[in-house]
């Protein structure tokens, strides 16, 4: 029984490989399918809905019903059993349609007469593109063999959509990838940028679904298989062995050595498909199953097992990594996320990054802002829906993408994206100037760095020094630790780039969000209140031991400045100092030359450290305020959720109220107080932040012009007064009278 099922579904995949390969128009071919597979099933029905738009199914093809009813009945997604098929992704089998939950009476069809109903969904790799059926008047269930068949009909109905067999007239016919897409994401970096699309890992097309040759096939995938085990080893063998890696190849290397994977495969060959479409039905199977399940595990595991099949693809068809290919004009990459090391590769030659996962605080996030590239995250369904080549759209300002965008959006994007590039000059006649408001208070202007690649920047943007350079990066894009003579070698040239100007180095930022690829992942239930930064470095001091020294002899004997990290109470900064003086110690017994001036401060990113001791302020040499991590804690909101980050504003009164606390505490002390973050770069909360006392903000690059431009037009006391007025009113943030005061300015 199952040899003949097997050879029916051979057979019926040899009739649909005739209408692939046929010259037909997309809706005569639809129509092709319908009637060969109602002829090969024994059904009186065969019909394919596809989908017009995200929640409107069509009918686009049918074999039994009545045929006006083409292109003209629709449904919503959910709406009878055809819609139920095509929310949940779920075969549907029923003997008794009517009967069945869900059943919906469309009398334009005429199936009120048809008993039986089998519907699957046509689905490519997670993305939905529509749903087959079959019907018969007599009443049964349909069988495993009938299922796995009608599985495979709407596997290769996916694949030819995907290839554009089907365009025609209407929505549900159109040509796929061709239309304008717009897509949600999340800022991560901002910034507007134009280009074209450069797929990090660009899918693979199967355009062999039928084989005619089981045997050769099982060779094939056999062979491919053992070459892919023999790829994991290897990637094994060269992994250190107390990573997170290690733990993802594990679980690559028993995927790939899994027996019921294999069989699965292999039935799928038997049944007539090629190696390649074998394996993508059964990776589009394992992801059906696994989507459904709760247990964030199972989940994680789908990623692995993806990633494992696309490799599998890749070996079987000989569509590999663009390694070699070259880059289109202004290239926009996207995947689904990428290393810092991998993005560091491509360096400055990108004009903008869009990635369906990602954080704000991740490594990738991390590099993009060094190099000043606009970044949007969380762009679901980015890969589904671009190719290679398209144009695209990424305003980093709203966390937007627009991929294949019409004359209309291009027109409104390039206005603005000429609008900006008109300001920027406006920022360029004014980047020698100070930035003294017309009070007379003079701002410093600092930037933030992590590459040597930003100090060029420290010239071209008008900044004074960097007040916040990130030493975290060089470790997190090596697959081993650093060396000390490396280290020391890079910050003698961050220190000579700078040419005499102030660089304030951050030790070691490591943990919550950012794990180096050589260090044992903690599982924590919530890492960013967790093991990090500097209690990492008190925990494990060599590694800071390490860096210390390294910044020390780059110095040689030129002042330096050296910043503690998330310094949470007055212990922890005596501490991390008295390593400091070890070092130094140490380096005087060396013979080696210490710096002319040493400054050691910490940043306050914790509202524990606002109410630390006088002492403590009396001791440490410079503050510096630690705008984003303070902000999430002090109004506990998770700044990588998008539901409650943005529930609370920078321009809070409580929120200023509290930096205005810290201001008055520095003065009292004579305390070097700075404000590091997103907000010191956004002109109208830098202005807020200066009218309530900080005399020096830290941004990227790109900022200065703007933070310096707005604070050049203000008077400071004129802002202080909108600021208390509002809080006396009672108002909950000070946003809007500073908005109204703006624009009264021009």
């Amino acid at each position: 029984m199952v040899e003949r099922a097997e050879s029916e579904s051979r057979k019926l995949l040899g009739r649909l490989r005739d209408t692939m390969a046929s010259q037909a128009a997309g809706q005569e071919r639809l129509d092709q399918i319908t009637h060969l597979t109602a002829d090969s099933m024994g059904t009186e029905v065969c019909s394919i809905y596809l989908f017009r738009d995200d929640e409107t199914l069509e009918l686009c093809a049918t074999q039994g019903l009545n045929p006006e009813s083409v292109h003209q009945t629709r449904m919503k997604l959910g709406e009878g059993l055809v819609g139920r098929v095509a929310r949940t992704g779920k075969v549907v089998n029923a003997a008794d349609a009517p009967s069945a939950k869900g059943f919906r009476y469309m009398p334009e069809t005429g199936e009120e007469i048809y008993s039986s109903f089998l519907g699957v969904p046509i689905q490519r790799l997670g993305e939905k593109l529509g749903v087959l059926v079959v019907q018969s008047k007599e009443a049964r269930e349909f069988s495993a063999d009938e299922v796995y068949a009608l599985e495979v009909v709407a596997m290769v109905l996916a694949e030819m959509t995907e290839l554009g067999a089907f365009v025609g007239e209407g929505a549900a016919l159109r040509a796929r990838h061709t239309q304008p897409v717009l897509i949600r994401g999340v800022t991560a970096q901002e910034g507007t940028a134009e280009g074209h699309v450069w797929l990090h890992e660009p899918r693979v097309v199967v355009t062999n679904l039928v084989a005619d040759d089981p045997v050769r096939e099982h060779a094939r995938l056999t062979e491919a298989v053992e070459n892919l085990r023999v790829s994991v080893d290897q990637l094994l063998a060269g992994a250190s062995h107390d990573t997170e890696q290690v733990q993802v190849l594990e679980a690559y290397r028993m995927f790939a050595n899994s027996k019921g994977w294999m069989r699965r495969m292999e039935e799928n060959i038997d049944r007539g498909l090629s190696a390649e479409a074998a394996v993508e039905k059964e990776q589009s199977d394992v992801r059906a199953r696994m989507l459904q399940a709760t247990d964030a595990y199972l989940r994680e595991r789908l990623q692995d097992l993806d990633d494992l099949s696309n490799r599998l693809l890749r070996i079987l068809t000989g569509q590999g990594h663009q390694t070699g290919a070259e880059l289109p004009e202004n290239p926009i990459l996207v995947a689904r996320n990428i290393g810092p090391g991998e993005l560091l590769e491509y360096g400055r030659q990108l004009r903008g990054i869009v990635l369906e996962e990602g954080s704000v605080g991740s490594h990738a996030a991390i590099v993009a802002r060094a190099l000043a590239i606009p970044l949007v995250i969380n762009a679901k369904r980015i890969q589904i829906e671009a190719l290679n080549g398209d144009h695209v759209m990424v305003d980093g300002d709203q966390g937007v993408v627009h991929l294949r965008p019409d004359d209309t959006v291009v027109s409104a994007f390039r206005d603005k994206m000429a609008m900006q590039a008109k300001a920027q000059e406006r920022y360029a006649s004014i980047r020698d100037k100070p930035a003294v408001t017309l009070c007379g208070k003079t701002i410093r202007l600092d930037m933030n760095a992590g590459l040597m690649a930003d100090l060029p920047s420290l010239e071209s943007s008008g900044a004074e020094g960097v007040g916040l350079f990130r030493t975290e990066l060089q470790f997190l894009i090596r697959s081993q630790m650093p060396k000390r003579t490396e280290l020391a070698a890079l910050y003698a040239r961050v220190l000579d780039a700078a040419q005499s100007k102030r660089v304030v180095f951050r030790t070691l930022d490591i943990g919550s969000d950012k794990v180096l690829p050589y260090m044992q992942a903690q599982d924590e239930p919530n890492p960013a209140l967790g093991w990090r930064a500097i209690r990492v470095g008190l925990d494990k001091p060599g590694v800071m031991r390490m860096q210390l020294q390294a910044l020390l002899r780059a110095a040689h004997g030129r002042p330096l400045s050296i910043m503690f990290p998330f310094i949470a109470q007055y212990e922890e900064y005596t501490a991390a100092r008295a390593e400091v003086d070890k070092a130094i110690a140490r380096e005087k017994k060396l013979g080696h030359p210490l710096p002319e001036k040493l400054e050691i401060g910490a940043m306050l990113e914790t509202p524990s450290l606002a109410f630390a001791s006088k002492k403590f302020y009396e001791e440490v040499e410079f503050l510096s305020i630690g705008g984003n991590d303070l902000k999430q804690f002090f109004f506990a909101a998770d700044r990588e959720n998008e539901r409650v980050r943005r529930r609370y504003d920078t321009l809070n009164v409580s929120f200023l109220t509290f930096i205005e606390d810290i201001v008055a505490r520095c003065a009292a002390t004579n305390t070097r107080l700075s404000f590091c973050g997103e907000d010191a770069g956004r002109p109208v909360e830098a202005l807020c932040l200066a009218a309530i006392g900080l005399q020096s903000l830290s941004m990227r690059p790109a900022s200065v012009g703007p933070v310096k431009h707005l604070l050049r037009r203000c008077n400071l006391d004129d802002v202080r007064k909108v600021i208390h007025d509002a809080r006396d009113a009672g108002e909950q943030s000070v946003r809007p009278a500073v908005m109204e005061y703006l624009r009264g300015l021009s």
